[in-house]
């Protein structure tokens, strides 16, 4: 029998995002999760299939692998294996495309062709909790010179009352029917197996005479975790970085999955980035432009650093100091001054008699 195709059981098309997959995955399980549909055996099984169309799809490098296979005829809508497809069809499911001899496997059959792809029999993936994403503001500064800001998170968290367990207290617990008291249970079809958490026991291993009151089961409770996040120094927007073991915890006690953080960058009021220069801008009056003048002008750090202004400086002028810029490992930028020349707007009778003779002098057009 051929192996269900993994996007048909989630309802999504081959270029589903990684998020639209996550969607349909925790729509279907919620509808067929075992706790939803006591003794129905075919909600169960659906149970099954979402969970393993879900392991292997929302895993980049599964999946990639996974369609590999795919395109190469390993799951013929004609509910033929490719160890059954004459060598006319070796192009695969599309026919006519990359041409593919599963003979070059030798004695290998599809189980065998799988369990190399997806590790089954060696090293057992450790099932974990589920890695979240979120979005991170960070002021201008912290982004340039690197630093600490706390986040805060809603996730699942070991219920405080059963410690995970999903048992009431003082309730018994009793090996699970459904997986032997392994936790895991092995699924799938042509072959294909993958080892998932038992959806009874919820990879605990053991059923509880009475379900805790406070998680109902589940061994989890939603709640609000703070995480202190270091933010690397030269960061810009978009940069991700994955905090491990900071995500949900695993059932049945596993180890808890990873966060990442996506940061933001929030705009400075004084100072602006390109690469790992910086920029910023200073007002200076006619007088200064004219005759030159000194200026403190102030760092990213807070420092304040004095700045010559020659004589005869024009508007929009900039000046570089050197190794004042964004820091990150042995690269420094600088910063660039940009010179605003301001104009008064008004001016007393004295001050215009005294520039309309100084333009007179000077000769310029007026």
């Amino acid at each position: 029998m051929a192996q269900k195709d993994f996007y048909q059981i989630l309802g999504v098309n081959e270029k589903a995002t990684p998020e639209e997959i996550k969607k349909a995955y925790r729509r279907l399980a919620k509808k067929h999760h075992p706790d939803a549909n006591p003794n129905n055996a075919q909600s169960a099984e659906l149970f099954k299939q979402i969970s393993e169309a879900h392991g292997v799809l929302s895993d980049a490098d599964k999946r990639k692998k996974y369609d590999m296979m795919r395109r190469l005829g390993a799951f013929d809508p004609r509910g033929r294996s490719p160890e059954t497809q004459g060598a006319g069809n070796r192009g695969g499911a599309g026919g006519g495309g990359e041409t593919f001899d599963f003979g070059d496997f030798g004695s290998m059959g599809l189980g065998d062709i799988f369990s190399s792809i997806f590790g089954r029999g060696g090293r057992r993936e450790e099932p974990k909790g589920e890695t979240i994403e979120a979005t991170l503001e960070i002021p201008f500064r912290t982004a340039a010179l690197g630093g600490k800001v706390p986040i805060s998170l809603s996730m699942n968290d070991t219920c405080a009352t059963c410690s995970g367990s999903g048992a009431a207290p003082g309730a018994t617990l009793s090996q699970c029917p459904e997986c032997n008291g392994r936790g895991t249970i092995s699924f799938g079809q042509g072959g294909f197996a993958v080892n998932r958490p038992c959806p009874m026991c919820r990879g605990r291993g053991k059923i509880p005479s009475e379900k805790c009151p406070t998680c109902g089961g589940s061994g989890e409770t939603r709640t609000e975790k703070r995480v202190m996040i270091t933010v690397p120094s030269g960061t810009e927007t978009g940069l991700k970085i994955r905090l491990k073991g900071q995500g949900e915890s695993g059932a049945g006690g596993k180890p808890p999955g990873d966060l990442i953080v996506s940061f933001v960058v929030q705009p400075d009021k004084f100072f602006r980035r390109d690469g790992f220069d910086l920029i910023c801008d200073v007002s200076i009056n006619l007088a200064q432009a004219v005759f030159g003048t000194k200026l403190r002008v102030k760092t990213l750090d807070g420092k304040k650093v004095v700045l010559k202004i020659p004589a005869g400086t024009q508007p929009g002028r900039k000046f570089r100091i050197k190794g004042e810029g964004i820091a990150k490992g042995e690269r420094r930028g600088d910063l660039l001054v940009n010179a605003q020349v301001t104009i008064p707007e008004q001016l007393s009778p004295e001050q215009a008699e005294l520039l309309k003779r100084f333009v007179e002098a000077s000769g310029l057009p007026h």
